[in-house]
């Protein structure tokens, strides 16, 4: 959620900010006014069409991006096959010219009386083969040089259209559950993009959320711990085993837990008040310091 709720806030920046530019605002004051706005929102930012908008860009971009490889692969191919002919029109030219000099001096011999003209026109006739076949495997193996980096740039794209289309499965699969009003199917839908990509500690979390209002607190805490595995530094996985613990009547592993969501997403100060996982909580010391005054040193979470 976090990080698409950053990708919709540095997109209406993107618009906000050069307007305020074009009034004569400050960049200072930009971002203030971006600050202020932030702060006063009182629903979320984004929503599916600018996450699907976003979406499509980036397609848009990776696509181009694959073609300008493409295309600058296939100019290269084009240089060496040109200078693989300017190469073998040289060796032709040249073995040419070195047989006009061999029938001149044969020419010179045959006056002089000389009678091992064979054995001249065997011994050229075995250099000539033996530097048009060096030749030949010189740029036979630079030929297939080409055409495995062309191979390995063709396998890039392919895992790049790959990723691209399991991004988009994945983007359908979150809008489904965000719409998604029952607990249990909500838990299917996460169990759809587990299976797609098993390290999205996301999907972990928010299938903790959907399984906590099943009634499975202890199912929750696992599901968090596994998404801790992945990211330590999780915020929601935190405040989920929170509100697990608090649901198993483990008052203390819930602060404990609370504190280093809070720690670690100040945002959240705002919310454990209202939440009614955490209604159990309300008179624990340690709560209403936690509400009331900020956390300490992230040592004493």
């Amino acid at each position: 959620m976090f990080g698409r709720l950053s990708a919709a806030l540095a997109l209406w920046l993107c618009m906000v900010v050069p307007a305020a530019a074009e009034e004569g605002q400050s960049p200072s004051a930009d971002a203030a006014a971006a600050d202020a706005r932030i702060d006063s929102l009182q629903e979320p930012l984004y929503n599916p069409f600018v996450e699907r908008y976003v979406l499509d860009e980036l397609k848009a971009l990776r696509t181009e991006q694959a073609a300008m490889k493409h295309e600058m692969m296939q100019q290269i191919v084009d240089r060496e096959h040109k200078s693989v002919d300017r190469a073998v029109a040289y060796a032709t030219d040249t073995v040419t010219y070195f047989f006009y000099l061999i029938a001149a001096a044969t020419s010179v011999l045959v006056l002089v009386g000389w009678t091992s003209i064979r054995d001249i026109k065997d011994r050229v006739h075995t250099l000539a083969d033996e530097e048009i076949a060096r030749l030949v495997n010189e740029y036979e193996r630079r030929l297939a040089s080409i055409e495995q980096q062309l191979t390995q740039k063709s396998q890039h794209i392919d895992a790049n259209r790959e990723e691209i289309e399991l991004t988009q499965d994945i983007q359908s699969l979150w809008l489904r559950a965000q719409q998604e009003s029952s607990p249990a199917n909500r838990v299917s839908i996460y169990d759809q993009i587990l299976k797609l990509r098993p390290s999205d500690c996301e999907a972990l979390t928010y299938k903790a959320d959907s399984v906590l209002e099943l009634g499975e607190p202890q199912w929750a805490v696992n599901l968090c711990h596994q998404a801790l595995q992945i990211d330590v530094e999780n915020s929601h996985a935190y405040y989920q085993l929170a509100c697990a613990y608090a649901a198993m009547d483990h008052f203390d592993d819930a602060i404990v837990y609370l504190k280093k969501a809070v720690h670690r997403a100040e945002s959240y100060r705002e919310e454990i008040a209202q939440d009614p996982a955490l209604e159990s909580l309300h008179t624990h010391p340690e709560f209403v310091t936690l509400v009331g005054s900020p956390i300490g040193d992230a040592s004493e979470s």
